[in-house]
Order: C-alpha cells, then structure tokens, then sequence
C-alpha cells in the first residue's frame, strides 16, 4: 500500500489538475465558427494562425477551448494512429471517420481535411468525389491535397464544386518513396522560382489557402509576399501567415521530431509515470473508496441470497 505521504501527494496533484480543468472548461468559448473569412481578416490583420493535427473528439474539445483556429486531419494519422511506417498508408474512410469526430469535438473550429495517397491523384473526378465526402460525411471546413502546377484542372473542378482547396506545396511526404525519403524544397534558385510559379497557379485555380512544408525561409516570405490568401507553413520560417505541426511532435510523444516542431512539454515521460503509477495501485489494490453501494436492506437480502447459494453448492460437492 502507499504510505500517507504518497496519498496526500497524490490527492494533492488530483486536485491541482481538477483545477486546472475547471479554469480551462470555464474559459470563454467561441459564440460562432470561425470560417475561411475569418483567416482572411487575420491575415489581413496580421494576426497570426494556429493549426495544430488533431485525430480525436476529445482531442479537438480541448484544442477549440485552448483557442486553436485549425485542426488539421492530417495522414500522419496513419503513423501516429495506426503505426505505419509513412503517411502513404492511411486509409481514405477512416481519415474520414476521423475528420467527422474532430468536427463534433470542436464544431465552432475549422477543420481540415488531409486528402491520402491515391484519394486524388488518379482521376480528376474521383478526387472530387472523396472531395466531396470529407465535406459531406466527414464535416470538413477545408480539404487539403498535395500538389504542383500539375494539378491545376484539378484544383480547379474542386472549386468549381464548392470545396474549399488547401493547396500543400514544397515537400509533399506523399513523395516521399519515389523521393527516396523526406526532403526539403525550394533550396536552389531554380526550384525555388519553381514553387513560387505552382502557388500562383493553384491560386489562379481557385486554391483559399496554401500550406508551404520545408522550404527555406526567405522562399516562403516571397511566396507569402506574392499570395493574397493566408499560407500556412510547416517548417518554412517566421513570415507564414500561420503556422502548423503534429501534435504529437508538440506533447513530446515522438521518438524523434523534426528541428521545427520542438516539444513543448514533455508529455511522453508523464504518461510513462502514470501508467506506472497505475499499475502499482492495481498491484496493491490501492484503488480508494468505491463508488458503487447497496442499500443496508439490498445488502442483507443480497448476504442471504450469496449464502444460500454457497450452502447448495457446498452440499452438490462444489459443482453446480
């Protein structure tokens, strides 16, 4: 059993961190959704947005109250969620299993969808229609695709639809097998005019919003310069409009993070101490009072019934 000192500890950080929940739950809450709008007028402010991945209801609750403008649904739900090596493994219906439950979690957030490899890339039409269910089963607000220049005609027939297009451009990790790995874009003058021609395009095409990942910081201030939407950067320096990483990244749970995407808490060794304090409480039935009880009348009906019970089990030699 724990000693006195270990339970007063204890039930003193029980009551620090119901103190905190409390003054989070009862912080001011957003009276409507935010909308595309709304990132407009803060860039156009030069308020800066937040966007953090999220994958969960219960996750997303805490983010909206927190004040977080974006969740991303991103396909690192396939290597934070499902385990797999890289993102080129997410299933297209559960990212929008998941992108649904973010919505009802922080219904008053924008949500962006994450659309996986091969949702888009091999028909035009069929990506319009997995488009098309993010926004409808999945609740999405944004739908985000991995593109250059290329894919112009299909960013936009997807505008043309009604689906509001997050372009992601520079480092595309859904490349990353036929790049041999993840790399950076936009370092050399050529491919940096390069990425600078695809943003324009998208936007011509219909693009609301652009997320740049792992270009050098004055390319992305260029490209920020050029765009009249909001740009949210990944890894591409201080001038994006926004910015976004993995949460996971963020808590400290990942065994390695990239250098943009530094912990800000270390999360992973707390719950390492908890689930170990957990199993020590289970080992030593050191589980408080129960919450669960018998009227005194139930109970003396319920001690006469457990004994009539052993007593015919007693005389049937212990089988029933």
């Amino acid at each position: 059993m724990h000693s006195h000192t270990d339970r007063t500890r204890s039930a003193t950080a029980v009551a620090s961190q119901r103190t905190l929940s409390s003054e989070v739950a009862d912080s001011p809450q957003r009276a409507t959704p935010l909308t595309i709008r709304s990132l407009w007028k803060m860039m156009r402010s030069g308020e800066r947005i937040s966007c953090l991945t999220c994958y969960d209801a219960t996750t997303a609750r805490w983010l909206e109250q927190a004040g977080i403008e974006v969740l991303l649904v991103g396909d690192t739900a396939g290597e934070m969620v499902l385990g797999f090596p890289s993102t080129v493994h997410t299933p297209l219906d559960f990212l929008i299993t998941l992108t649904a439950g973010v919505k009802r979690g922080a219904p008053n957030t924008l949500v962006m969808a994450d659309m996986p490899f091969l949702s888009y890339q091999a028909d035009d039409a069929e990506g319009v229609r997995n488009a098309g269910r993010f926004m409808t089963e999945g609740m999405a607000d944004l739908v985000k695709v991995e593109v250059d220049r290329t894919f112009v005609p299909l960013v936009a027939r997807m505008s043309r639809a009604g689906i509001p297009v997050v372009a992601h451009i520079g480092s595309r990790p859904q490349l990353s097998k036929q790049q041999g790995g993840y790399s950076a874009a936009g370092k050399s003058c050529v491919d940096a005019v390069a990425l600078l021609d695809d943003a324009r395009a998208l936007v011509d095409a219909g693009a609301q919003m652009l997320l740049v990942e792992a270009t050098p910081a004055e390319v992305a201030e260029q490209l920020v310069h050029e765009s009249p939407i909001p740009v949210i950067g990944c890894g591409a320096g201080p001038a994006c409009h926004g910015q976004v990483v993995v949460l996971q990244d963020l808590l400290g749970l990942t065994a390695w993070q990239p250098a943009f995407a530094l912990p800000a808490i270390e999360f992973g060794p707390q719950l390492l101490a908890a689930a170990r304090g957990w199993m020590q409480r289970v080992r030593t039935n050191d589980l408080g009072p129960h919450p669960y009880t018998m009227t005194d009348s139930q109970r003396d009906a319920f001690a006469a019934a457990a004994a009539a019970r052993r007593s015919r089990s007693a005389g049937s030699g212990g089988t029933t």
